[in-house]
């Protein structure tokens, strides 16, 4: 019983292994898609801006799943490929873009 445990945590990993690149290649195309929407002035622009600030730093900028309603559905589903990215990050969400430390202090000034 318990090698049949081990044996599907192991299944499990690998899948996760596998699917790997399109989880990283679909967050980073919706991460782009994503930033400029930040960068305006909406109500939808915050939403996305928060969310990006609570991933690039959660206990300075939590951030409230709840307003994922407010977003049309294209936008909720670049968030969820984003979380997804950082689900297992291979670096922090800010440096997926050339002076993302500029761009993300903006942010902050903008929707924090």
């Amino acid at each position: 019983m318990q090698n049949e445990t081990i044996k599907d945590a192991f299944d499990e990993l690998f899948q996760y292994q596998a699917e790997r690149p399109a989880i990283r290649k679909a967050g980073v195309e919706a991460l782009v898609r994503l930033l400029p929407v930040a960068q305006r002035d909406t109500g939808q622009s915050g939403v996305v801006g928060r969310f990006l600030l609570g991933l690039y730093n959660g206990p300075a900028h939590p951030f409230d799943l709840t307003e994922l309603r407010s977003l049309d559905a294209g936008l909720f589903d670049d968030c969820i490929a984003v979380l997804r990215l950082d689900n297992s990050p291979e670096q922090e969400v800010h440096t997926y873009f050339p002076d993302g430390d500029a761009i993300w202090q903006d942010l902050r000034r903008a929707w924090a």
